[in-house]
């Protein structure tokens, strides 16, 4: 049965009564390699995330927001990881984790919705294409490997362009029968096109089978159980020998303006959940996939007055998986006394969030990173791509 699901396509207006919008496509070549993007919304702290412990200015800089990492080993001579993310914390000593901190893209300044945009686009300023860097890396793409999705309730600004990509979220709509999915099968079996796009349309709602819970919400997408979810749903879309080979995951929350310690915790949790269910439901794929997890731009150095953090500038991002390259921190580290931050309040950017993402896309799927790099980032002003992530 259809229920709780929906299909969405990029630039797709008309649907029908099963929420399955009839454009759903995907080229039927196999390949080994998989790519996940799990975009963090709402600006995630970096330095909440991977602490530097080892910087002098630590603690006394953030406050109480330092307690959560009095016990926590370090993983190396500076940082330490979040006790939520344990998952990560493993794959880390298994190297398979790498971090990239004091990163950021080319936007400087504190809008939410501008600097997701100038992430999801790959251009230096706002509103400045109509396309986003994932849909474009489809068309540097053979055929078997083109196959994009998102796990969201509408494509995403980073999947959308010229490349038909599919959106697959759960839905409020009532339970839809067989004789219903029939009848709409009907209505289409003249037309070659619709006919076979209605087919992959359910094919992939058989993929995502029974998964499902409560998906909405957090950065670990509504929790541990949520974040478990949402990873469990997506290996399975990408598991398929005929599903998709890109996806892209939406998880919010992570504005913490208030009481940011436990709502990082929690955020921090859901995502490690998805990250170990992703793994585990993509089995022995795992080695051959490669997981980005980005946010738009980090956050202050310094709490506020409601034990939050305001909107900053350079984040932390992570690459995941068994393609990786991993047990490792990249960092340019600024340090983080008065006379280092970004206008005297944010961690100073000085690593290239564009130039990490093509190199590491360059390497997982054997492309020439001087050719990506402009194709996808035409924003990164001349930036040479990052070597040696995978």
């Amino acid at each position: 049965m259809l229920d709780r699901r929906s299909f969405l396509l990029s630039g797709a207006t008309a649907g029908v009564a099963l929420g399955l919008a009839p454009r759903l496509a995907f080229a039927r070549a196999a390949t080994d390699q998989r790519f996940v993007f799990i975009i963090q919304r709402g600006a995630a702290d970096g330095l909440g995330t991977l602490a530097p412990v080892g910087d002098p200015g630590f603690a006394g800089a953030r406050g109480m927001l330092a307690d959560d990492f009095a016990a926590a080993p370090r993983i190396d001579g500076m940082f330490a990881l979040h006790p939520a993310l344990k998952t990560v914390g493993a794959l880390y000593g298994q190297r398979q984790a790498l971090f990239a901190h004091a990163i950021a893209s080319p936007y400087r300044d504190r809008s939410h919705f501008d600097g997701q945009n100038v992430l999801e686009t790959g251009t230096a300023l706002a509103y400045q294409a109509k396309d986003g860097w994932l849909n474009r890396l489809l068309s540097q793409l053979p055929p078997g490997q083109a196959r994009a999705i998102a796990v969201a309730v509408t494509v995403p600004m980073a999947l959308r362009g010229a490349n038909d990509v599919a959106s697959y979220a759960p839905s409020a709509l009532p339970d839809a029968d067989q004789d219903l999915i029939q009848r709409v099968a009907m209505l289409y079996q003249g037309d070659a096109q619709l006919n076979a796009l209605w087919r992959d349309a359910v094919g992939t709602r058989k993929l995502a089978g029974e998964v499902g819970g409560d998906m909405g919400g957090a950065g670990g997408a509504g929790g541990r159980n949520g974040g478990a979810a949402t990873g469990a749903l997506a290996a399975k879309l990408l598991a398929a020998p005929d599903g998709a080979r890109i996806a892209m995951i939406e998880t919010t929350g992570w504005d913490t303006h208030a009481q940011q310690r436990g709502r990082l915790t929690a955020q921090l949790g859901g995502l490690d959940a998805m990250i170990g269910a992703l793994k585990d439901g993509l089995g022995p794929l795992w080695a051959n996939t490669m997981v980005l997890v980005a946010t738009e731009f980090g956050r202050t150095v310094a709490l506020n007055g409601t034990g939050g953090t305001d909107h900053g500038t350079a984040a932390c991002a992570m690459l995941l998986g068994g393609a990786v390259k991993g047990g490792r921190v990249l960092a340019d580290w600024p340090g983080l006394a008065p006379a280092a931050l970004y206008e005297g309040r944010d961690l100073k950017p000085t690593t290239q969030l564009d130039a990490f993402i093509a190199g590491a896309l360059a390497a997982h799927f054997g492309l020439d990173p001087a050719r990506l790099m402009p194709a996808l980032f035409p924003g990164a002003n001349g930036a040479r791509p990052i070597t040696g992530l995978v």
